[in-house]
């Protein structure tokens, strides 16, 4: 249950990451409390998980969902480059993650 607390803590990092950049361009409250609802959750959902798993391991893969993830949001949705070697490096991150799990 813990690696599925993990996983959505992730999510909720890069859904976080996303609203930084709704935050950017709009300004508004709604944009504010978005910002506030997903990174809260985020750090909610990496507590819960940490109960059980270790932290060095747990930052790790939460990062690395984050990151990854946020950069195929900006990829999909606000129109950044889609560099196949950048594609080739996202996909490495999320090979690390994998592997960091395999290894627990």
């Amino acid at each position: 249950m813990s690696w599925v607390l993990l996983i959505v803590a992730g999510m909720f990092e890069m859904l976080g990451v996303g609203t930084i950049n709704r935050f950017n361009q709009n300004k508004d409250k709604n944009a504010l409390l978005l910002l506030f609802l997903t990174f809260g959750s985020s750090f909610l959902f990496l507590y819960l998980a940490m109960r059980e798993l270790p932290m060095g391991i747990s930052y790790a893969i939460w990062t690395g969902i984050g990151a990854a993830g946020g950069a195929i949001l900006g990829m999909v949705f606000y129109g950044e480059s889609k560099d196949w070697r950048r594609i080739v490096f996202i996909g490495i991150i999320l090979v690390s993650v994998m592997g960091l799990k395999l290894i627990e």
